[in-house]
């Protein structure tokens, strides 16, 4: 009785930790509301934001058949076939539920706190699926790591309203539900699993992490010989089920039969298949036989599957690696064939100072929990290695993936702290005390003494032992890492995390905050001051910023799905005035838009990303665009009175730094790249018609041209 109660005090004090651990988890992505507003930060956040926008107003059936005319032009844009709608139609789900409570929100307030609300969610997903592998107390710290670390909290304050606010959950869950599913040999586990799978392929390309680890998961158990009957009904329902539901999302549709990242899924798959008939015969010839039929049957078959692969491969009927994908093996690939890939921060190699500030202290337990899972290594743990191996590799090779690096980190961090916690937080002494038992007459003959010692052990709690003051020591030096740790997570995710691209701070010199709005100020002007027909031209960057801000029909934007269009910008920007001023007029531009930094030392501007801007350029127009003719004699790449004279007639250049001497001056200086401005920049064949307060955005228009179709003199 006593121990049925202790249990359920147990349950009760899990509960409300986890339901304090996801009040935790969604106050602490809140810094950015608190600080600025409720607002839609960085620039993909915009598009999900606008696309979510218009699944509200006009209903699922159009906008899965919604053509984007706005974007793109004039190409346009098919949205439904070319988007992962699941954060989408979460939100307009969420939304319509609020509705029905008699809850009225805006749409935009949902999406703002989605990212934070899901957050919660993960915190308990990983409660789960440590607790599936470990146990409660692992469980726990797990939520709490997850719940705070800065790796995760970088794609999931308010306001990050991208397809990592939903992803990291549903790839959690779907592992949890997976592992149970193996323990358990369930089929409804297993289906579960599936349909969470195909949430998560409806939410995040990154799908491809799941269907490739389940599978390695699969195949490292067949290599160490734990085939049962529990995995083959696992996988075989889970990848059946998943696979066909994957294919509905119509970005997805036939990909996971043809494509190279779906292969190893399959072939599992296969290979599961010709593993359990080699059981099922087993059972029926004799050994002598059954060696027979492995040595040659199986060996034919694994040739014929060698060369069938080989051939598919080779005349393209598998496609191969695609760009993004493919640059995480071959890292030197993107920069030299696909330089748009490669110009995404985000896509670059991680430095390790990225690793201490997104996990700190974790990074450090990380291989601890490795250790401790190895000492025992159940199914479930070959599992978590699989994961800690592959998500610190492509976390290695790409920052973003740091994301899918931080719920294993976080686990395996749990498991060793409470490994660790389970010894040194006991503090009981066994003190023993021997007393004499009289010998009965039963006793041995050949017993000399005339009484027996015995073992009247008695355990207490105590803190004056050497031993647990050793243990108490141990234990407050880790709290106090953990206090640090928690500390270290609150600083980055406020001063790091939480502030908005579209919404910039700094401080004066006297420390009072300044806001910069530049942003906004530009695209309400145009929203404002342009005709809803008006085409604005800009870096694909901010494409989605002017579609959800602005509201006027754009070039090219961040879905970068045609490099083409986006090299035709480059080459305009790259090009002199008078070749740049006739691609305006044939593509039939009325704006240019131009992000500029060198007055405030603003270092992501336009300027700075010119070097990309040129090679994706080039990439397409090796004879309009050479990226050496943008440096200058010394090699440099400089913006002064020294800059090569391609780089002084580009259009980027001067509209830039148009009439920026007349602030700063004769000798000023360009803040951001700590250079000395050009003397004199002249437009001849366009007109600024607006700069923002802090000259971050600028705006400019093609002049007219006069009745001989000749650009009006200066």
């Amino acid at each position: 009785m006593v121990s049925l109660k202790a249990e359920k005090v147990a349950n009760l004090l899990r509960v409300v930790i986890l339901l304090m651990i996801s009040i935790v988890a969604i106050s602490s992505r809140l810094f950015s509301v608190i600080r600025f507003e409720s607002i839609i930060h960085e620039f993909d956040p915009w598009f999900n934001y606008r696309s979510t926008q218009y699944l509200v107003e006009n209903g699922f059936y159009e906008f899965w058949n919604w053509f984007d005319s706005d974007s793109w032009y004039p190409l346009g844009r098919v949205v439904g076939g070319t988007l992962y709608p699941g954060i989408m139609v979460t939100s307009a789900a969420i939304y319509k539920i609020l509705l029905t409570l008699g809850l009225p929100v805006d749409i935009r307030e949902v999406c703002v706190f989605l990212a934070p609300l899901f957050s919660s969610f993960t915190a308990i997903a990983a409660y789960l699926l440590t607790n599936e592998v470990k146990g409660p107390v692992a469980g726990l710290l797990a939520a709490a790591f997850i719940a705070i670390a800065p790796g995760y909290i970088s794609r999931s304050v308010a306001g990050s309203y991208d397809n990592e606010a939903i992803a990291i959950f549903l790839l959690v869950f779907t592992f949890y539900l997976w592992l149970k599913s193996v323990r358990l040999g369930s089929m409804l586990y297993s289906c579960i699993t599936a349909l969470f799978y195909f949430y998560m392929v409806s939410a995040w390309g990154g799908y491809v992490f799941i269907i490739n680890m389940i599978p390695l998961h699969v195949f490292a158990l067949l290599l160490m010989g734990r085939y049962s009957t529990k995995i083959y009904v696992s996988y075989s329902t889970f990848y059946v089920i998943g696979t066909l539901a994957s294919m509905q999302i119509p970005f997805v549709g036939f990909q996971p039969t043809f494509t190279s990242e779906h292969m190893a899924s399959l072939g599992t798959f296969g290979l599961l298949q010709l593993v359990a008939f080699s059981y099922y015969l087993n059972s029926l010839v004799s050994k002598k036989t059954m060696k027979y039929i492995v040595g040659f049957g199986f060996s034919i078959i694994v040739a014929l599957m060698g060369i069938g692969l080989a051939y598919l491969t080779m005349t393209k009927k598998i496609a191969p690696w695609a760009g993004r994908f493919y640059s995480m093996w071959d890292t030197g690939y993107a920069k030299i064939h696909v330089p748009i890939i490669a110009s995404v921060s985000e896509h670059q190699p991680t430095v390790w100072t990225s690793f201490f500030m997104d996990l700190n202290i974790l990074i450090w337990l990380f291989p601890v929990g490795i250790y401790f899972v190895f000492s025992t290594l159940t199914d479930s743990q070959v599992f978590l290695i699989i994961y800690a191996v592959f998500g610190s590799y492509f976390a290695g090779v790409m920052v973003r993936l740091i994301l899918t690096l931080t719920p294993i980190v976080c686990i395996l961090a749990a498991i060793g702290v409470s490994e660790l916690f389970n010894v040194y937080l006991d503090f009981r002494v066994v003190q023993k005390r021997k007393s004499l038992k009289p010998s009965s007459p039963s006793d041995s003959k050949d017993s000399t003494p005339a009484s027996q010692p015995i073992d009247n052990s008695t355990q207490y709690f105590s803190l004056t032992s050497i031993n647990n003051l050793v243990k108490l020591f141990v234990v407050s030096g880790f709290s106090l890492l953990l206090i640090v740790f928690q500390f270290h997570s609150t600083w980055v995710t406020s001063n790091a995390y939480s502030s908005p691209s579209v919404v910039l701070a700094s401080s004066d010199s006297k420390g009072n905050r300044q806001i910069i709005d530049d942003f906004r100020e530009a695209y309400t002007w145009l929203n404002q001051n342009t005709k809803e027909t008006d085409k604005i031209m800009s870096w694909w960057d901010y494409g989605y910023q002017l579609a959800g801000m602005a509201n006027r029909t754009t070039l090219v934007d961040n879905n970068t799905w045609n490099n083409t269009h986006i090299a035709t910008v480059g080459k305009i920007l790259g090009a002199n005035e008078k070749d740049a001023y006739k691609l305006v007029k044939e593509l039939d531009i009325n704006y240019i838009l131009i992000v500029y930094g060198g007055m405030l030392g603003y270092s992501g501007d336009d300027i700075n990303k010119f070097l990309w801007i040129i090679r994706i350029g080039q990439n397409i127009y090796p004879d309009d665009l050479k990226e050496e003719l943008f440096y200058n004699s010394q090699g440099q790449y400089s913006i002064s009175d020294n800059a090569s004279p391609r780089m002084k007639e580009s259009i980027m250049h001067k509209m830039s730094y148009y009439r920026v001497s007349t602030i700063f001056g004769k000798n000023g200086m360009d803040r951001a790249r700590k250079q000395q401005l050009p003397s004199s920049v002249t437009l001849d064949y366009f007109d600024e018609v607006f700069t923002s307060e802090n000259w971050m955005v600028r705006l400019y228009v093609p002049k007219d041209l006069d009745n001989l179709d000749r650009v009006p003199p200066v």
